[in-house]
């Protein structure tokens, strides 16, 4: 199981979020957002960041950093890490069944990621067998789309999926989510999208946004 930095309410946690970072980074780089979302401390949420594994990054010539599946190239059509992918479908699954066992309903828990952790957040999200309260993805795309519509869990089709993005993103270009949004919504998901001038990033008002749909989402 993969090691993780916890952020616990005062209360028996009643919800749990699942926050997923990007390549090279590490559990660290979004907890010091949890108290800008000023979620109310009744609704007892619990914050998850998992470490992801470190391997060779191909992308980053083979150095070892820590990675949710191998990058070879940042273009739109490039080869996708499918085995790599599936394998943190896997272990983030095993994430949620923590939760589960903490006695936090499924539809009390939220996947979070950023960039390449956006990615994996929807697909583990799409394909979880269990109803999940939502899917936020930051900066991100979905991965394997060809594959969506024969693996997806009929579980999550009505879950609500939020992507926010920013205009000038220099590595995912705001094109990639928004095909990714519009393809969800074609497979018939409750997907919206939102963009901010920002970079590869997060922005205050972005953060704002994510502690009122956390907010509305878990309350």
């Amino acid at each position: 199981m993969l090691q993780a930095l916890e952020i616990n309410p005062e209360i028996s946690p009643r919800a749990s979020v699942i926050w997923l970072h990007g390549l090279g980074a590490s559990g660290y780089d979004f907890i010091d957002i949890v108290p800008q979302l000023n979620l109310p401390k009744d609704l007892g949420v619990r914050f998850v960041f998992p470490h992801a594994p470190v391997r060779p990054v191909q992308y980053a010539g083979g150095e070892k950093m820590r990675a949710w599946f191998d990058v070879g190239n940042l273009e739109r059509h490039a080869k996708e890490d499918e085995d790599g992918m599936r394998k943190s479908e896997k272990t983030i699954g095993q994430i949620i069944s923590q939760e589960l066992a903490l006695k936090i309903p499924s539809e009390k828990i939220v996947l979070v990621g950023f960039s390449q952790g956006g990615a994996m957040a929807l697909q583990c999200g799409l394909r979880y067998p269990e109803k999940l309260a939502g899917i936020l993805v930051l900066s991100a795309w979905l991965p394997l789309a060809h594959a969506v519509v024969l693996e997806r869990n009929i579980s999550n089709q009505q879950t609500p999926i939020l992507m926010l993005h920013g205009t000038l993103d220099p590595l995912i270009p705001i094109d990639w989510a928004t095909k990714s949004c519009n393809h969800l919504k074609e497979l018939g998901y409750h997907a919206t999208i939102s963009a901010y001038p920002m970079q590869h990033t997060v922005c205050p008002e972005e953060i704002a946004a994510i502690g009122t749909w956390l907010r509305t989402l878990l309350s």
